[in-house]
């Protein structure tokens, strides 16, 4: 078993207390000594526990190995079976069955509990005892406050899960830190590199959930030519190592590159893999995080399989509930702190993510359960709290002028009947020609430099009339307002953008359907004053406070307000009419949306933790806009600068009213009229929209 300590006298303590708890864990099933209706659920737990147990021993002597297909997606089903939609309505990680089964204050608090032990599943795979350890330590205490004669105090159990958050806090954000920067942790990557891909029994070997989709995926990608796969990658890796070179920044100061990716994309990360060692960088590939005090609500950061049920992570999104007060927060800021200057040799030569995302799969919008859980106002500070000073740690170890990113996307097979056809159609976005939307680009550009602001108007039920305001230029000759982003780090190729002024940044944003951040908005409307996001509203709901909080936490991550970030018009005709041809506009991801019309980021800007590193496009002009009236911040209360997060908003071509820049002296460059570029110069972009609307 590996466990990952130094020191052998505690690692046979390790051992023992392992061997401990786990023989009480079994005993729990056959014993009477907790009362109806909190029996069931101590009973299951234990039973899933004492499953996961013995399947870490089975894989520990790799029992597994020959086993058939079938057998391992009969076990994987079992071991998810419990999560899926289809039992959810009766599952303890469903909050509203826990409350109505166990009571509020007992419900919230177990249903927790029992989203912890979830990640029994990967520590079973990893060999990760410590981490298994812990939470049956954890299992066994709550379990002997309810054996009593009397019920405990709520506040008792309430009480044991805070500490456990908090005195393992430094330890999980240590291994997550170190997992995040060391290669020599290569669980994933040797799965990737050293299994037969041809054999899709191997998808089953990483402990995600596996379903049609991923198995779908590796049998396609299996049904390519090696010299496709090695293109796929290339454009990937190529896109890191170009981002290094536009940024003038060094990769060969560099060592390591992050991996994220969804399974199923194996081979192309294997290509992926070897192509960055000819760059001198090796891959740190590490899974999304499975302890609460790791997580970042409902995100997935590091590679992950199937969701088994969206609206399981939707609900256990504000777990934090459990432990979130200030003593925590700077807890675990210090494990932040400490974490990073143990590993700050790692930390130094990393060069950033590079990441595969996934499109197609059916748009989940949540249900609003009876008994979601929320944070209080106080937590919600001390998230944001948390944010900003975990944002200003990382990067004083892992320099943002200094790292760089790549992002690519591709549809996985759930998206219909023409998945190869809009998969190959994907490759062909993903390989545009850069030199052709360069030239068209900085037409725009040109254009826009002579603005103090852009005004933009919706059309056809869109409502949208924003003013955004733009940076004054002070020498036009060498200085523009907007890059010209032609699939760098930023794949495909496509749009133009800007960090806005936000004083006389005014108006409304409204989208009628947007997909985000694996949410489905419907009538998004954001009112914005002096940059601000001040108001807000959508139509999932049909309480506007509801509304109101699943953009607060969906959108502005717990900010009752974010600056406007950014502005981009996108230009990407080509993935648009793809879009429209196939039926998929809901499907696609914000990486190839935000390059299909004008869009708008809250949070951030694109320059955060680089504004002081020059950065010119490629006609040599420096982009002066990398700044604003909060970033700038940064100088005197670092705090107020940074927000830790960056969310577009795109509206489509046939939403767009126009798009015009607004001159000093009151005149008008039009750009885009009723869904169509007019700027001459720019038509070219409109044939792929022909006949569409």
């Amino acid at each position: 078993m590996n466990l990952h300590l130094e020191d052998s006298d505690a690692e046979e303590d390790l051992q023992e207390r392992f061997l401990l708890a786990a023989a009480r864990i079994r005993e729990i099933p056959t014993e009477k000594l907790v009362k109806d209706p909190y029996k069931a659920f101590f009973e299951n737990e234990a039973a899933f526990l004492s499953d996961m147990i013995a399947l870490m021993q089975e894989n520990e002597r790799d029992e597994h190995r020959n086993d058939s297909l079938e057998s391992l997606r009969d076990q994987n089903h079992r071991i998810y079976e419990d999560v899926l939609p289809e039992h959810y309505a009766e599952c303890f990680g469903n909050p509203d069955y826990a409350v109505d089964t166990l009571g509020e204050e007992y419900g919230r608090l177990l249903s927790f509990l029992y989203m912890e032990l979830r990640g029994s599943v990967v520590y079973a795979f990893e060999d990760k005892v410590w981490d298994m350890l812990t939470g049956l330590e954890l299992f066994l205490e709550i379990y002997q406050q309810f054996t009593g004669e009397t019920l405990p105090d709520p506040d008792q159990i309430q009480e044991s899960l805070y500490w456990y958050c908090s005195d393992y806090s430094a330890r999980m954000m240590d291994s997550r830190t170190r997992e995040s920067v060391d290669p020599s942790l290569s669980f994933a990557r040797d799965i990737i590199m050293h299994e037969d891909l041809s054999d899709l029994r191997y998808l089953y070997r990483f402990g995600e959930y596996v379903t049609e989709n991923e198995e779908k995926t590796a049998a396609f990608l299996n049904s390519l030519p090696a010299e496709e796969i090695d293109a796929i990658a290339r454009t990937w890796t190529e896109g890191y190592r170009i981002g290094f070179e536009v940024g003038r920044k060094d990769i060969h100061s560099k060592k390591t590159v992050n991996i994220r990716f969804r399974l199923g994309f194996e081979r192309v990360v294997r290509q992926a893999v070897l192509q960055f060692e000819e760059m001198g960088l090796e891959s740190v590939i590490y899974r999304s995080a499975t302890h609460a005090v790791n997580k970042r609500q409902h995100l997935r950061i590091g590679y992950y399989g199937a969701v088994p049920n969206p609206q399981l992570e939707y609900d256990h999104r504000n777990d934090a509930f459990v432990y979130l007060d200030d003593k925590f927060v700077t807890r675990k800021l210090q494990g932040l702190r400490a974490a990073y200057e143990r590993h700050k040799d790692l930390a130094k030569v990393h060069g950033g993510p590079a990441c595969m995302d996934v499109f197609g799969e059916t748009p989940f919008v949540p249900v609003q359960s009876r008994h979601s859980i929320t944070l209080t106002d106080a937590q919600q500070r001390e998230q944001v709290r948390y944010n900003s000073e975990a944002g200003q740690i990382t990067n004083r170890y892992i320099k943002g002028s200094e790292r760089s990113f790549t992002i690519i996307a591709y549809p996985v097979p759930e998206i219909g009947n023409n998945f190869p056809e809009i998969f190959h159609e994907t490759e062909k976005i993903n390989n545009l020609d850069y030199r052709k939307y360069q030239k068209i680009q900085q037409k725009l550009i040109d254009a826009l430099d002579q603005g103090v602001a852009v005004r933009i108007k919706g059309m056809r039920g869109n409502r949208t009339d924003l003013r955004v305001a733009l940076h004054t230029l002070q020498d036009p000759v060498h200085q523009t307002n907007f890059e010209n982003c032609v699939a760098n780090v930023n794949i495909p190729v496509g749009e133009v953008f800007t960090t806005p002024v936000l004083k006389g940044t005014n108006g409304l944003l409204h989208v009628r359907q947007v997909y985000l951040g694996e949410f489905q908005y419907k009538d998004l409307e954001i009112h914005v004053s002096d940059g601000m996001a001040d108001d807000y509203d959508c139509g999932n709901f049909s309480s506007h406070d509801a509304n109101r909080h699943y953009i607060e936490e969906n959108i502005l991550f717990h900010h009752a307000s974010l600056p406007m970030g950014e502005c981009a018009i996108g230009t990407n005709t080509t993935a648009y009419r793809m879009a429209k041809q196939y039926h998929i506009e809901d499907k696609l991801p914000i990486l190839i949306a935000e390059k299909m019309g004008p869009h708008f980021a809250f949070g951030d800007s694109c320059y955060s933790w680089e504004e002081d590193h020059p950065v010119y496009n490629p006609d040599g002009k420096e982009i002066i806009a990398r700044d604003n009236e909060r970033s700038i911040l940064r100088k005197t209360d670092p705090a107020r600068a940074y927000f830790g997060c960056h969310t577009d908003i795109s509206i489509p071509y046939e939403e767009l009213g126009s798009i015009r820049v607004e001159k000093a002296d009151g005149e008008e460059i039009s750009l885009i009229e009723e869904g169509r570029f007019v700027l001459p110069g720019t038509e070219e972009l409109n044939e792929p929209l022909r006949d569409l609307f």
